[in-house]
């Protein structure tokens, strides 16, 4: 079946009473049938629900949508992105142990590795985005991961999978990719090399804003592990949060369908502006990875980064104009969100790290929503002025 159809006929078995809707399981626990029940479940020798940090049936449909839209054997859903990206690396990560890591990643992804691994002695050594050859000499005897998200944020820039998982694939690397921009509609990076692909369903899986959530599948021993970590430690998915995800994947296609069609003509207004000094979309032409990007990707997505002529102050202004589009550090809604990175999600960044990232100051993101691609246009232009 295509994934259309996968993402909304696939739920959870019906209970007694027929529903036709997956229903919500709002339940910490699960009763057993007599000591022996109880005594199976514990030692893992019946596969049902225990208590809802270990799983939920709600929980339990979303993870299997997702695994079946990345092509990947089994997942574990989180209470947030960053909870899936933080449990999903020190689940594999000793003292001692070293990443490789694109320099452009969330501005929560980079503390990690710069102020909370190290406390560790787990180290990150971080590579350009755009220079793809130096990756292989940043490897070491004690590199345990490969990290990337494809396209970037904020910068919207490519990076080859098919190249990093040949890489990974070399050096007995795990390949890890957080797939948020892409989603698994637009991308599937196990079907270029990846091990394990990161969601933060609060973006584009969610789509309207609603609830915190993050999803990590992948090979079915690995993510087993991930499991533990998490059943362990505890940073699981509410069930009503997983049911509003699994519901949002039913319109996932179409929506990710008309946010990447209004962003391409979005970005193709920017581009012909005269206050704009530079845009970046993957689908556009003068992307430096445009041939990568239609390699990999089926559309463009809905984010774009674009430098507005006059640097930060015309960032500043340009943001203070804004009247429709809603300013927020958000993502992937329905509505259309403008971000100034570099005094919000990735404030905490020095400089040196700005630029290692390919990020100025006077970058804009954009998150393009679903109005009338003539409202967008009309609210930009009246926002340059």
């Amino acid at each position: 079946m295509k994934k259309e159809t996968l993402a909304i006929r696939e739920q959870i078995e019906r209970t007694a009473y027929l529903e036709h809707s997956a229903p919500l399981f709002l339940t910490s626990s699960f009763i057993f049938e007599d000591a022996e029940d109880m005594r199976a479940s514990f030692a893992e020798e019946k596969k049902r629900n225990i208590y809802s940090r270990f799983s939920n049936p709600n929980v339990s449909e979303f993870v299997h949508k997702i695994a079946l839209l990345e092509h990947a054997e089994d997942g574990v859903a989180f209470a947030t992105g960053m909870a899936a990206v933080y449990s999903t690396l020190v689940t594999f990560l000793n003292s001692g142990d070293h990443i490789v890591s694109a320099s452009s990643v969330f501005g929560s992804t980079h503390t990690l590795f710069t102020k909370y691994l190290p406390k560790w002695n787990i180290e990150t050594t971080y590579f350009n985005i755009t220079e793809p050859t130096s990756i292989e000499s940043k490897i070491k005897e004690n590199t345990k991961i490969i990290f990337v998200e494809t396209p970037t944020n904020p910068g919207v820039e490519i990076i080859d999978l098919e190249f990093l998982g040949a890489l990974a694939k070399k050096h007995h690397l795990l390949f890890i990719v957080d797939n948020t921009f892409a989603t698994p509609i637009i991308q599937t990076p196990i079907n270029f090399g990846a091990h394990l692909v990161i969601h933060s369903a609060t973006k584009l899986i969610d789509g309207q804003g609603r609830a915190l959530g993050g999803v990590t599948v992948g090979y079915k021993e690995l993510i087993r592990e991930v499991y533990l970590f998490s059943r362990n430690t505890g940073p699981s998915l509410a069930p009503f949060n997983a049911w509003l995800f699994s519901k949002s994947l039913e319109t996932l296609s179409l929506r990710v369908e008309k946010h990447s069609e209004n962003a391409l003509k979005t970005a193709q207004f920017l581009e012909s502006h005269p206050t704009v000094a530079q845009v970046k979309y993957p689908f556009l032409p003068s992307h430096p990875q445009y041939e990568i990007a239609k390699k990999q990707m089926k559309l463009g997505g809905n984010i774009i980064a674009f430098e507005l002529k006059g640097g930060k102050e015309a960032g500043r202004n340009f943001i203070n104009a804004i009247k429709l589009f809603s300013v927020s550090a958000n993502l992937g809604d329905t509505r259309t969100i403008v971000t100034h990175p570099a005094t919000s999600t990735h404030s905490k960044l020095n400089a040196t790290e700005l630029k290692q990232a390919n990020l100025t100051e006077g970058l804009i993101r954009i998150s393009v929503g679903l109005e009338h691609i003539d409202d967008i246009i009309a609210e930009l232009n009246r926002a340059f002025l």
